[in-house]
């Protein structure tokens, strides 16, 4: 019963998320019902004492990293710089490839640490106009925006300024350059049979004699040339935030060492402060800082008419997806607290033995559940990191491995129909989950599947 109670927890999460309802509100409705259903006296103390800790506890840690990545993704669309990548991209390739330039500028956006829902936005144009000239079905687009936004750069290549990149670090003691060689040859695993299945639908299409098509909905109007900034004036923001997150990265553990004892500067009543949970995220946030700044430098005329406006959707956008996460991650606080999950655990325990396959098939699993790879990833981690890191050393399993493995598989079955990103990215295009959707699924696929040839490849041949 123990079990079935969580499990109607989970899946009410599931459907309403899937129905449109917003988490923020539902997660701890539905975590509060299953302390109700397990001990009623115990709902209020959940709710003050594990959900609302857990949530806050996540809005503090990575609140200014979706502040400052919704910031910088704003700058960059607004300047212009997104549309002078796009082009340049597409005047390198050339527009017969339109797949492939779609797939390399939403890699660009984002592992420049522009937020793939922004990408989403800044792509689809583009994506329109190309798959017009190069007559590929419409339908085909959303499966190539996802290609290069939601996949490789978000969660495999190492220094990946995307949340699914730096969760894993505070769990762990990591940094988003995590198991890099794992992370490049996964992340080209992705990118490489994406690109074939791609391709091959394409073929399938062009055999059948289907088009672009017509009487499509939420069509673009035609893009017309303007005065855009120089494409590389317009990237170096992207690579001066991978730059300095690296150098970061290296500069604050050894500036800070690995502790911070406020007692030293006369603040006796404030607790000291770990360095190694939080270097990671001071790196990432400190680069888009940088970049944020880059864009205004070059850029302020061009941005300043519209610049509060532009700021303030922003801000409400990074506001909404922090308290969405967030609350999924107080649902996960409270679901790992009840005896039901207890049991779960265990059972997984003596089933799958093995640290990197319990991790990818959890984490996968939770954030298909959840529909979020953040979300997903959290509640994992949250409960279990701790018995993972306790196995991981038993055999000698570097930290960086369960690092990447976690971000990869957060990314893996998270893309289900009731997927924030997969819903947005179908509203933008004017297409259904009917139309299109099985091409999202399929990156899906190829990620979850990317997971467990990196985890072969490090038991293998002991890559990291």
């Amino acid at each position: 019963m123990d079990i079935i109670i969580i499990l109607l927890a989970l899946f009410f999460l599931m459907f309403v998320a899937y129905k449109g309802f917003s988490v923020i509100l539902f997660a701890p409705i539905a975590a509060l019902f299953a302390v109700l259903l397990t001990e009623p006296g115990h709902v209020l103390p959940f709710f003050s004492g594990v959900f609302m800790e857990k949530m806050v506890g996540f809005i503090k840690l990575y609140f200014p990293v979706f502040l400052l990545g919704a910031i910088f993704g704003k700058v960059i669309e607004m300047s212009g710089f997104a549309k002078s990548i796009t082009q340049f991209v597409i005047k390198l390739i050339g527009p017969a490839r339109a797949m492939l330039a779609i797939v390399l500028v939403g890699a660009i956006l984002t592992y420049g640490g522009v937020s793939l829902f922004v990408v989403a936005f800044a792509l689809y144009p583009f994506a329109a106009e190309l798959f017009k000239l190069a007559d590929i079905p419409k339908r085909l687009i959303p499966g190539t925006i996802a290609l290069g936004a939601f996949t490789f750069t978000m969660d495999a290549f190492p220094g990946s300024p995307q949340i699914q990149n730096i969760i894993p670090t505070s769990f762990f003691g990591t940094t988003t350059w995590a198991a890099p060689w794992l992370g490049f040859i996964g992340g080209m695993f992705v990118f490489i049979l994406g690109m074939i299945y791609l391709e091959w639908r394409r073929r399938q299409a062009a055999a059948k004699g289907e088009g672009y098509g017509t009487g499509h909905s939420n069509e673009p109007e035609k893009l017309e040339s303007e005065n855009l900034p120089n494409a590389f004036i317009a990237i170096l923001p992207l690579i001066l935030v991978g730059v300095f997150n690296k150098w970061f990265t290296v500069l604050i553990p050894k500036y800070y060492g690995k502790t911070f004892d406020f007692s030293a500067i006369g603040m006796k009543n404030v607790p000291e402060i770990q360095i190694p949970a939080l270097a990671a995220v001071w790196a990432v946030e400190g680069a888009l800082i940088i970049g944020i700044i880059t864009v205004l430098l070059f850029s302020f005329k061009r941005i300043k008419n519209n610049f509060n406006k532009g700021i303030n959707l922003s801000i409400g956008g990074a506001l909404l997806a922090t308290l969405n996460t967030a609350s999924e991650y107080g649902f996960g606080g409270v679901i790992a607290a009840l005896p039901g999950f207890a049991a779960v655990n265990t059972a997984m325990s003596n089933t799958i033995k093995d640290p990197l396959i319990n991790e990818a098939v959890t984490t996968t699993t939770l954030a298909g559940i959840t529909g979020s790879a953040s979300g997903g990833m959290s509640i994992a981690l949250a409960t279990m990191s701790e018995t993972y890191i306790a196995q991981a050393n038993k055999l000698g399993i570097d930290p960086e491995v369960l690092h990447r493995v976690a971000s990869m598989a957060s990314g893996g079955m998270d893309t289900l129909p009731h997927n924030g990103a997969v819903i947005t990215l179908l509203a933008v295009t004017g297409l259904t989950h009917k139309q299109a959707y099985i091409d999202i699924f399929a990156m899906t696929i190829i990620k979850t599947i990317a997971v467990f040839v990196i985890i072969g490849l490090y038991y293998g041949l002991g890559i990291i």
